[in-house]
This record gives C-alpha cells, sequence and structure tokens, in this order.
C-alpha cells in the first residue's frame, strides 16, 4: 500500500507561514525604544529635578539655571498626572550647573 499524504497542498504553509514571522519580526528589529526623560541636549549645562508629594517627578536639562527649573516643573506635573499623583504640589529639590 502506498501512503498519500492526508492534504498535499498543505506542505506549502508552514514553509510560507515561518518566512511571514521572519519578515514581520525583521521589520520591527530597526525600531529603537524611546527615552523616558529627555537627555541633555549639546551645550545644555544645568539641570533640574522636581518632584510631587505623591507620583513620579521630572528631570530636565537646559542652557540656564530658571529654563531648567522651568521644564522640570512641567514634566513633574505631566508624570505626577499620569502615575496618579499629585501635579499642584510639584516642587523643584535639586537645580545645578556643571562647571
Amino acid at each position: 500500500m502506498c501512503r498519500k499524504p492526508i492534504r498535499p497542498d498543505m506542505s506549502w504553509a508552514l514553509p510560507t507561514l515561518l518566512a511571514l514571522c521572519l519578515a514581520l519580526t525583521a521589520g520591527c528589529s530597526s525600531k529603537t525604544g524611546k527615552a523616558r526623560y529627555a537627555t541633555s541636549a549639546i551645550g545644555s549645562n544645568c539641570f533640574a529635578k522636581a518632584v510631587p508629594t505623591a507620583g513620579e517627578g521630572g528631570l530636565a536639562w537646559g542652557n540656564t539655571l530658571s529654563v531648567a527649573r522651568q521644564k522640570s516643573m512641567n514634566n513633574c506635573m505631566r508624570y505626577a498626572s499620569r502615575s496618579g499623583g499629585t501635579p499642584r504640589t510639584c516642587q523643584v529639590v535639586m537645580a545645578k550647573c556643571k562647571n
């Protein structure tokens, strides 16, 4: 007796499915992750960190101390509201300039 495959048209299905999965994976592999906090820009010497009484705070860089403070307050309010904290209680706890 000669055995016949149950479904001869299915012999191409597995290699096709594998090739499709590999193609989709290769297309997504070049995507880069996003940083949670902005990195310092070239020439930004000052940074500030603001934190709320509850929730996440914000860190920011700027050319001057006042710019860094304002950016960190904005980030603090944004992150605090996203994390279920209290954005109105944000305060700058550290602000420094490098050299």
